[in-house]
């Protein structure tokens, strides 16, 4: 007998919510299978908040770690009562059936029945859905909430409702989970039971796995309700007890109910999910008149690779010459495709890309290692010609190792979802979907959310992630903040609240926080999408919907993605050849496609480096390397995008390269077999196909053999790669080559293959660089209006290329509403009037800040409707009222958008008030005909507010608040006459010196860091000559916070060195001024000429207020006044206490009373 006791009754946890639930549980999957795993526990259901997002994670990990896993859910029920009130059920999958029924109900809740944030399921949709079993959801389903009701009745005929429509398959949940009332519940529940003869399961509702961490988990709550963790009236729907217990803490809380324990093992042993992971099922591709996949692929491919053989080698007896290598290359990539069952996603893809050419979408040259294929060559998928530049099937589809083919296409940003939608119609709406990502608390997020619910200051939160470093390509996490990152880690030992916020931030690191969309995967599936995986959509978004899986457990669940990835590139391509066929007679049917790449004017676009909107290679250490490597074949580009990357760029590859480029280093082949393979590279092996075909040449594997070998060095794994050097020698051998000449090769490879890069995709993307640099060499009036087009919204971009189309000898008109059209366009000037390209733009009025399509689209409709407009009140009048308002008429205003109607900005913009209620006045009795017949609706022009014009500086201030950035002038110019006479050297001329040195210029940008001595500031100054920056420290940064704005003007005495670390210079700022002290400083005196008129008084009452204050250390400037009458001249110096301060007001009175030019300063 006293064995008994000591095994207790094994148990099975049936309702476990993970992070995958988003707004509540923080249980991670891997964590959950070990823990149960440990405590001996058989099996282990995962029941998230109606979704299945983890579920092939939870499979795969259970069945790894010998647990057998149970899929389920725990849904919303809809009330109808009271539809704020909704109930819970939790559904557990039996077989695969009940998976299916399960992803279909999921799936519809989604797309049909969504409120509240919640997706809910109708009792009605689960009538005869097979393959379920049903817990009654404890407290939370129906029967429980009728039974905490006391409606004892109507739970009992509910629970009878629920055993006829699931016969067998339904249980009462019990539950004691530390809740006021469960004790209650439980036992009501018991009696309910016994009554309707139903078994009872007893449930433990686990939200996290160690009781510690309770407090994590209601801040995850809180993050997720946007509620304050210490709010006394927050609803507290949790307990410290939803850990995940043992099967011993268990059998003690329900010893009075063993059958319930019993229940949990034998629910678990009803279900058995088996899924199929890892086959790919592809979706059918209709052909014509039962012409079979396999045939209709080769058919296509032969009829495909004749138009390119003509279009290649327009010469027939060069055609003939080379037929038989192309159609013997053909036929083996056909017989590969076919044997690895592979045709019908080779038909899809091009189905659609060439529906794609066929209707206006731009579509990329291809990218990544599909472009090695000339089956997708021959089939219009990619655009090289894979055996001119050596490009590898067996790089993209491997006979030796059976995989998916990927194709990455890139279309148009524009057009990418009208293709999405010829894929829906085609292959049915039930089909397709887009792929789910998730998106996880970052160190940078978790802290600005650990904050908020620890009801801390926005700007602490803040700054403190500030002090995390960002990095997308290599992610900081708090721990490694923690370790590195001095500042943060001194604030984290001193300061209580921070300490306290990071603790908790901690384990709420790197959770699933929200369900997003991956940015290119489409999933077209053999008919419905829910027989793989169920789908979800965000409220509102039932027409983009998203599989639950992420993407590769979606691959996992058998389903084929295909990438449909936006690249604004080819947005950018299209506009500028549309541009170029409009402007250029000769030119009407031009084809970027059909250029050859060997135009020397396009490769001097390279070799200066005046590369800025050319595709890739627009960096600035790209262009450092563009004017060493100085590029003049197709080839060299293609190298330049597989070197330019850390590795290469570190391990000396890159200077290699250059060197051996220009013949300042030999070229060295190994072996005369190799000149073929590695002639384009000058004998440096920057490819991963030079690596297999060395492998292939030298060491005899073959193509798909060598694949492997390339794979294997990538993974650097020892044990392997010493098999593969041994075969390497061995086939070296019998090949009769030298085996020490095998050994260095070897060596070589393996050194190299971490940095090889894929060729095919260089080559394709470098296709692009070429056509956008011959672009800018003909055409950059074209090329750069479409370019600019395409980023209106970044006004930093666009004024870069503004920049960059005025050194390029382009003329940029300024905006204006009788001209401009949305975008910039070129327009016609007296080049094209001699049949030339043109070389003048004008620029877009969607790109002013505060104006949007919709306005400007009306604003077009009017003008073409009636004519340029007049003035502004027949502007106002014209456009509607409701789609361009007040702000966007004001912003084409301070844009200079009217200019040519009224230079007078201030007054126009003074009269929008006026202007729009004259409008509409307008309006109102245009819509009462008038008694008497006359012609009332002529309003005349309204008069213009009388207002002074703008000086340079205010008007350069508003264009920056529209446009982003001074368009017109430089702000400098606003003051330079006179801080010129302060400070006469420009930025341009300064150079590394022993004394401080005076600057000035307008502060172009200013950035505050965070260092371990306290702040330093990083300020960008412009005097129109050149942009430097200077460092400030801490003190004296906190003495002139507030001179240190964008569109200051400021004067700086400070040190310029030599920085060894950039090669550039270094300027610490000593002091600073703004103009008033400059003046005070550098000014020996104020003069001040009076005639005989002039009146003593009013001097003294100007001069008073601005009076210096010698004790406080402000000694001010003195006073000369240089008097004329009769003409008798003398100059008088006033007495020491009558020293003054040098502000604008003091000077600007003193010329308004003195004019004309009664004021100077003397330096």
């Amino acid at each position: 007998m006293s064995e008994a006791v000591t095994t207790p009754s094994p148990f099975v946890h049936l309702r476990v919510h993970s992070e995958f639930s988003v707004v509540d549980g923080i249980v991670r999957i891997p964590d959950l299978i070990k823990r149960v795993a440990k405590l001996g526990q058989p099996a282990v259901a995962l029941t998230d908040l109606s979704n299945l997002f983890g579920l092939i994670k939870f499979y795969k990990g259970a069945r790894g770690a010998g647990v057998k896993p149970i899929a389920g859910a725990d849904v919303w029920l809809t009330n109808d009562e009271d539809p704020a009130k909704p109930f819970r059920v939790l559904l557990l999958v039996r077989n695969h059936q009940g998976y299916l029924n399960l992803c279909e109900l999921l799936s519809r809740s989604f797309l049909t029945n969504q409120g509240k944030g919640r997706a809910e399921i109708r009792r009605e949709w689960l009538q005869g859905q097979e393959g379920l079993i049903v817990l009654s959801g404890g407290r939370g389903g129906d029967v429980g909430q009728a039974l905490d009701a006391g409606n004892a009745v109507s739970a009992l005929a509910l629970a009878r409702q629920w055993a006829l429509m699931f016969p067998g398959s339904y249980y009462i949940e019990l539950q004691r989970a530390g809740m006021d009332g469960d004790e209650a519940y439980t036992q009501a529940a018991m009696r309910l039971a016994a009554e309707a003869g139903l078994p009872v399961v007893a449930t433990h509702p686990v939200q996290f796995l160690d009781e510690y961490e309770f407090q994590a988990h209601e801040a995850r709550v809180c993050i997720a309700e946007g509620e304050i963790l210490a709010n006394p009236r927050r609803v507290r729907r949790f307990t410290k007890e939803q850990y995940l217990l043992s099967s011993e803490e268990m059998a003690r809380r329900f010893a009075d109910v063993p059958s319930a324990l019993a229940n949990t093992v034998e629910i678990a042993k009803r279900c058995n999910l088996s899924l199929v992971l890892g086959k790919p099922r592809l979706p059918n591709f209709p052909t014509p008149d039962g012409v079979t996949l396999d045939d209709y692929l080769v058919q296509l491919s032969e009829e495909g690779l004749e138009k390119r053989m003509e279009f290649l080698f327009p010469n027939v007896a060069e055609r003939e010459s080379k037929r038989e290598q192309y159609y013997e290359r053909l036929r083996w990539e056909c017989k590969t495709i076919i044997q690895m069952g592979f045709p019908g996603y080779f038909l899809i893809v091009q189905d659609f890309i060439n529906w794609g050419k066929n209707n206006g979408v731009p579509v990329g040259p291809g990218r990544g290692s599909g472009a090695g294929s000339l089956v997708a060559y021959a089939l219009g998928i990619t655009d090289l010609d894979p055996i001119r530049y050596d490009l590898l099937f067996e790089r993209f589809l491997n006979p030796e190792r059976v995989s998916m083919p990927d194709f990455d296409i890139d279309f148009c940003q524009d057009n990418r979802e009208r293709v999405i939608d010829y894929v829906k119609e085609k292959y049915g709406r039930a089909a397709v979907s887009q792929i789910a990502t998730f998106g996880t608390l970052g160190a940078k997020a978790v802290v600005r959310d650990a904050g908020r619910v620890l009801d801390m200051p926005y700007m602490f939160c803040d700054g403190l992630s500030k002090l995390i470093p960002f990095n997308p390509m290599d992610p900081w996490s708090l721990e490694r903040t923690l370790k590195d990152e001095p500042a943060f880690k001194d604030r984290y030992e001193q300061e209580e609240e921070v300490r306290a916020l990071v603790d908790l931030a901690k384990p709420l690191e790197g959770l699933t926080r929200n369900i997003g969309m991956h940015a290119g995967g489409v999933l077209i599936a053999p008919g419905k999408l829910t027989d793989f995986c169920p789908l979800y959509c965000q409220a509102g978004q039932e027409n983009s919907a998203v599989s639950q899986f992420d993407k590769d457990d979606v691959e996992a669940a058998g389903l084929v993605k295909f990438d449909f990835l936006g690249l604004r590139n080819l947005t950018i391509l299209d506009w500028a050849v549309r541009y170029v066929r409009q402007f250029n007679e000769d030119k009407r049917d031009f084809d970027v496609m059909a250029l050859s790449l060997d135009d020397p004017a396009a490769y001097k676009i390279l070799c200066d480096a005046n590369t800025t909107a050319v595709f890739q290679l627009e960096s600035r250490g790209m262009k450092e390397l563009l004017k060493k490597l100085r590029p003049n074949t197709f080839e060299d580009i293609i190298a330049m995008l597989a070197l330019y990357r850390p590795g290469p760029l570190e391990s000396g590859m890159v200077d290699d390269f250059v060197n051996r480029k220009h013949g300042r280093a030999a070229v060295d082949y190994f072996h005369s077999d190799l000149e073929a393979t590695l002639k384009s590279t000058y004998g440096v092996i920057v490819y991963q196909e030079q690596v297999m075909l060395i492998s292939q040449i030298i060491g005899g594997y073959s193509l798909g053999g060598a694949d492997l070998l390339r794979r294997a060095m990538g993974k650097k794994k020892p044990e392997e790669m010493a098999k593969h050097r041994e075969l390497f020698e061995q086939g070296a051998k019998e090949k009769g080559h030298d085996p020490d000449l095998a050994v260095k090769l070897f060596d070589l490879m393996e050194k190299f293959a971490g940095y090889g890069f894929n060729k095919s995709h260089s080559a394709a993307y470098a296709l692009i660089s070429y056509q956008t640099a011959w672009l800018k060499a003909y055409h950059p009036t074209e090329f750069l209006a479409a370019t600019m087009s395409s980023d209106m919204d970044d006004t930093d971009k666009v004024q870069i290329f503004c920049r960059d189309a005025q050194d390029n000898g382009v003329e940029v008109l300024p905006p204006d509403v009788n001209f401009s059209g949305y975008r910039f366009e070129p327009v016609a000037d007296k080049y094209t009037e001699k049949g030339k390209p043109p070389r003048t733009m004008r620029y877009g009025l969607g790109a002013v800040k505060g104006t949007g399509q919709g306005a400007v689209e009306d604003i077009l409709r009017a003008r073409k409707e009636g004519g340029p407009f007049q003035n502004l009140f027949d502007f106002c009048r014209r456009v509607s009222k409701h789609a361009v308002n007040r702000r966007t008429i004001e912003a084409l205003i301070k844009a200079g958008a009217f200019d040519t109607i009224e230079p007078n900005r201030a007054a126009m913009l003074a009269s929008v008030p006026t202007a729009m209620e004259a409008a509409e006045q307008a309006a109102r009795s245009a819509n009462q005909s008038s008694l008497f017949g006359d012609d009332s609706s002529d309003v005349v022009a309204g008069e213009l507010a009388k207002v002074a014009p703008w000086d340079l500086h205010k008007k350069l201030t508003e264009e920056k608040s529209a446009l982003g950035y001074y368009y017109s002038g430089h702000l400098f110019d606003a003051w330079r006459d006179e801080v010129r006479q302060i400070v006469p050297m420009q930025l341009a001329r300064v150079e590394p010196q022993r004394d401080l040195q005076w600057m000035c210029g307008v502060l172009a940008s200013v950035r505050v860091m965070m260092t371990r001595r306290g702040k330093m500031v990083f300020a960008v100054l412009d005097d129109g000559t050149a942009q430097v920056e200077i460092s400030v420290f801490n003190e004296l940064y906190e003495k002139h916070r507030n001179r240190l704005r964008e569109d200051q003007l400021v004067i700086v005495q400070g040190k310029v060195s030599n920085d060894d670390y950039s090669g550039g210079m270094r300027i610490v700022a000593d002091q600073l001024y703004d103009l008033q002290l400059a003046r005070e400083a550098r000014a020996k005196s104020l003069r001040v000429k009076l005639n005989g008129a002039a009146d003593a008084a009013r001097l003294r009452q100007m001069l008073n207020p601005f009076r210096a204050e010698p004790e406080n250390g402000i000694p001010g400037v003195p006073v000369d006044i240089v008097y004329t009458k009769n003409n008798f001249l003398c100059t008088v110096r006033l007495g020491e206490e009558w020293r003054v301060r040098m502000a604008d007001t003091l000077l600007a009175n003193l010329s308004a009373w003195t004019k004309p030019n009664g004021v100077e300063v003397t330096y």
